[in-house]
């Protein structure tokens, strides 16, 4: 069985090594060995509005006011969010903010406490 990783652009199994490259015979892509290596167990790296990489469990503080959507909620600027969980998707945290509940936020919005 093969351990090369698939195509990014086809899904394709059937790469193989080219120097330090991998290529695809089916769509002709080719990818630097090195930035399947950082991409493949690694996963997603979630930032913070400073650059800071957040890691589940930790404390950030809102940067911005941020309406609730579907109430006239709204969290202020400097609510201090404890015990985050980091999840793909559009919203990548998810969390619970005090007189508010659970909600989703954006790493772009946050800056680590």
């Amino acid at each position: 069985m093969s351990s090369l990783p698939k195509c990014p652009e086809c899904s394709s199994e059937y790469t193989y090594e080219d120097g330090i490259n991998y290529v695809c015979p089916e769509c002709a892509h080719e990818w630097p060995q090195a930035a399947a290596e950082e991409t493949g167990e690694a996963g997603k790296v979630f930032k913070d509005a400073n650059g800071n990489v957040l890691q589940d469990g930790d404390s950030v503080t809102v940067i911005k006011d941020l309406k609730v959507k579907g109430s006239s909620l709204v969290v202020k600027v400097g609510t201090k969010v404890k015990n985050i969980r980091l999840i793909d998707g559009d919203h990548d945290i998810d969390c619970k903010i005090d007189g508010i509940g659970a909600m989703k936020l954006k790493s772009e919005f946050v800056r680590k406490a």
